[in-house]
């Protein structure tokens, strides 16, 4: 999947971010499955706002956004739903799971939709590398934010995807369990070739990008 953005410039934050310079707002940016790409965003540059537009949750923005080179304002809601089923995955940085599921059904809700890429036991393989096999069965509400990060992270790797878009996916996370969930997601995108959008507040060594970008 390829993801070309052009010129686009978030409307609420228009006035500050035309101010700087950025390797993404305002240019001609593309990203694909071919790169794992580092964003690094300072504090109120955008970088939730991005993976929103990146995903399509956010239409709020001047310029033109592309998803394999169709604007995103003629792909219609069949075509939106199953490219997220299918091509493009997501973490969060507030999770967006759901509080009175347990662990496993917000990973469930993912992985069967619309034709498991893993059967179910690959839910208690991933869930027993990132040390959560004990919450499974607990409601989401009542799991640790760090828990529940790590349930996120898991409910993006078990559905298909091609590019796979990540808003500080680790914030939660001790220096042991950010090297560990790093490892399972590079895994996952080496095993399908697949690209990956990060954006985080600092510089790190997680993974071995292609590209570093600043917001």
């Amino acid at each position: 999947m390829e993801i070309t953005l052009k010129h686009i410039l978030p409307i609420p934050l228009k006035e500050k971010l035309i101010q700087k310079k950025s390797d993404v707002w305002n240019t001609n940016q593309t990203f694909n499955s071919k790169e794992w790409i580092k964003i690094k965003a300072p504090s109120g540059t955008g970088k939730t706002t991005l993976i929103h537009i990146l995903y399509k949750l956010r239409l709020d923005f001047e310029g033109q956004l592309f998803w394999d080179k169709k604007n995103i304002d003629e792909i219609n809601e069949i075509e939106l739903a199953t490219i997220r089923q299918q091509k493009l995955s997501v973490i969060f940085q507030d999770l967006k799971l759901f509080p009175n599921l347990t662990a496993k059904e917000n990973i469930e809700l993912k992985r069967v939709l619309p034709t498991p890429y893993y059967d179910e036991n690959m839910i208690t393989t991933m869930a027993e590398k990132l040390g959560i096999t004990h919450i499974l069965h607990q409601q989401t509400a009542l799991c640790s934010y760090g828990e529940q990060q790590r349930i996120a992270i898991i409910r993006a790797l078990i559905q298909p995807f091609e590019l796979l878009l990540m808003d500080e996916p680790f914030s939660h996370l001790d220096k042991a369990n950010t090297t560990i969930a790093a490892n399972l997601i590079a895994e996952e995108c080496t095993k399908r070739n697949a690209g990956f959008v990060l954006t985080d507040l600092d510089d790190d060594t997680h993974f071995n990008y292609t590209q570093q970008l600043s917001l």
